[in-house]
């Protein structure tokens, strides 16, 4: 399984990682993009699975992204991991067809709550 995380802070990245494997996903093929333009290219180049993804990041953001993913017709299962998690903001990550918005700070317990009905249970 590859997983591609989106996020314009490298801790935040590494945190992300770490936290997928707490809750049971480390056998995933992890690889990582600072903002939505980077993530386009890649998801272009090697489809992931799974995409993990910030809102709010220079360039092009995280529902932009998802945005542009629907109206080239690039079917990728896809999550928001976001410091920001209105009502609002939940309902257009919904209407784009995110997955899940996962609210930060967050747990392994947490990701395995979201992840789980997207993934399976992990390995």
């Amino acid at each position: 399984m590859k997983v591609l995380i989106v996020d314009d802070s490298r801790a935040m990245r590494m945190i992300v990682t770490r936290t997928l494997r707490q809750a049971g996903y480390g056998g995933a093929e992890i690889r990582e993009a600072e903002n939505g333009a980077q993530a386009l290219a890649a998801i272009r180049a090697d489809k992931p699975d799974l995409v993990l993804c910030d809102w709010n990041m220079p360039e092009m953001s995280g529902i932009e992204l998802l945005s542009t993913l629907n109206q080239q017709g690039l079917k990728i299962r896809f999550g928001f991991v976001t410091s920001e998690g209105t009502d609002t903001m939940r309902e257009r990550a919904r209407q784009e067809g995110a997955l899940f918005l996962i609210a930060k700070p967050f747990s392994a317990e947490t990701f395995g709550t979201a992840l789980t009905p997207v993934l399976g249970p992990p390995s």
